[in-house]
Order: C-alpha cells, then sequence, then structure tokens
C-alpha cells in the first residue's frame, strides 16, 4: 500500500498553470506571441498583475520574452509549446502509469489529405529567409494539404543560406522567388501569420476575416558574418518554425471542417 500523504503535492506544472490568470495568458500566448499591453486588454486586467503573472510564467520556463524590432522598449512573449506538453505528459504519469504518453515526444499528426484543408500565408520584410522557410516546412510537414504562401513588405533575393537549410531537409527552394505581400492582396486565407515584428505593423486586411497570428522571429540575415558563419543562425530559426508549424498544423486538422482537396 502507498504510505499516506505520498505524491500529496501536485506537480509543478499543474500549480502553476492552473491559476486562472496564468492559464487565460497562457491560452491567449498558444495562439499568437503577444506584448504585454495586448495581453492586459485580453484578459482586462492591470499591467502590474499581467506583469508579475509572467514572471511566475517565465521563472517556470514556459514563456520566454524576446526584444521588440520594430520598438526597442518593447517585447514580445512567447510560450514554449514543447516544454508545456513535456510537463503535461509528465503530471499525467505522476498520476498513474497508465497516462504517460505512447506516441514518441514530438511525434504529431499532420491534416490527412481531403480534410482539414487551410490557406496559410506568411509574412515577414524580405521574404528572403523566415517566411520562404515557413511557406516549405509547411508544405513539407503537411505533406501538401495545408497551402502555405509567403511575402514580404520589402522584398529582397532569396538568401543563400535559407536554400541550404531546407536542402538539408530534403526541399529545394532554388526556383523560389521573393514577392511583395500586394501579391496577394484581395486573396482568402484561414491564417495570416507575421513572422517579422515589423511587418506586423504594416499588415493589410485581407478579405473573410483570417485568423492574424504573430511569431516574434529573429532575422537570420541580420547575423553578422560571411554565410558560413550565419549558418547556425538559419539552423535556429528553421527549427523554431518546423516546431510551431508542427503545432499549427495540429491545430488545422483539430479545427477545420473536413473538406476535400481540389
Amino acid at each position: 500500500m502507498r504510505p499516506r500523504g505520498e505524491h500529496g503535492s501536485p506537480p509543478g506544472f499543474l500549480r502553476l498553470a492552473g491559476q486562472p490568470l496564468r492559464w487565460r495568458l497562457l491560452s491567449e500566448l498558444s495562439r499568437s506571441d503577444r506584448r504585454v499591453g495586448e495581453l492586459c486588454q485580453l484578459v482586462t486586467q492591470p499591467q502590474s498583475l499581467v506583469s508579475y503573472h509572467l514572471r511566475q510564467l517565465r521563472d517556470g520556463g514556459l514563456v520566454s520574452a524576446r526584444r521588440s524590432l520594430a520598438d526597442g522598449r518593447d517585447a514580445y512573449y512567447l510560450l514554449d509549446l514543447e516544454r508545456c506538453g513535456e510537463l503535461l505528459a509528465s503530471a499525467g504519469a505522476a498520476l498513474h502509469p497508465g497516462l504517460a504518453p505512447a506516441a514518441p515526444r514530438g511525434a504529431r499528426r499532420a491534416p490527412r489529405r481531403g480534410r482539414a484543408v487551410a490557406r496559410v500565408l506568411f509574412l515577414c520584410t524580405g521574404n528572403s529567409a523566415r517566411s520562404q522557410i515557413a511557406e516549405a516546412l509547411t508544405e513539407m510537414l503537411s505533406e501538401g494539404a495545408v497551402r502555405a504562401v509567403s511575402a514580404g513588405s520589402h522584398p529582397k533575393p532569396l538568401h543563400p543560406n535559407a536554400v541550404r537549410v531546407m536542402r538539408a531537409r530534403g526541399v529545394d527552394l532554388g526556383g523560389r522567388r521573393s514577392k511583395h505581400l500586394r501579391t496577394f492582396a484581395g486573396e482568402r486565407f484561414d491564417y495570416v501569420i507575421s513572422l517579422c515584428d515589423r511587418v506586423r505593423e504594416v499588415c493589410p486586411e485581407f478579405p473573410g476575416g483570417p485568423e492574424l497570428i504573430h511569431w516574434s522571429i529573429p532575422d537570420p540575415g541580420r547575423e553578422p558574418g560571411r554565410d558560413e558563419d550565419t549558418l547556425p543562425a538559419f539552423e535556429r530559426v528553421a527549427d523554431e518554425l518546423a516546431t510551431r508549424i508542427a503545432f499549427l498544423l495540429e491545430r488545422i486538422e483539430q479545427t477545420t471542417p473536413s473538406q476535400e482537396v481540389t
């Protein structure tokens, strides 16, 4: 028989995430990176209280912050969904071994062909690296079930390192070109995802009311040095985008009505 009081305290993740306001903050950040002022408006609480709970989430390793490239005085808060998944699975296993996850870490379903089809537009400034990588990863990870395109507010030639990191993942970007965001003016999308803090500020409206998402991704093209020196920065961006896109595809799978691919 298990001794009385053993495992009497819930795992730290449950104590941290179970506080109602922190749970609301986590829910908002699961959809999009946000500035603290935006979070205050969304949860209708004062900044001092929101900032306190964001600090608790940061100390717990669930949330991090990145300085905005559009306004250096501001910062975007990001939720580490992979870490949340690991801690949630661990909490389940702590309650009962039968709740331990059976699937390998990071294994997620892509939307199946013939259903859960969506159109996604990725935006950054130059359409030379981040958004091109995101477009290619979405096509690859969804096996073509999700249709992705990308554009920039100030297009410039495709960066050689973007081509290199995707070639290593089995995708050839060599024939792709950079496009201005006005190329897609008037088109309908299910999701419009800005990857650059600056382009978020100038993102135009699109018909049909797509869900607007922001991922504050560092621009690897701004790293100093030769191409071979900056390649690790491109690898980090590709890895982060692959993780975020895997979660996005799972969400699309769960929320998009079934329909046939045409």
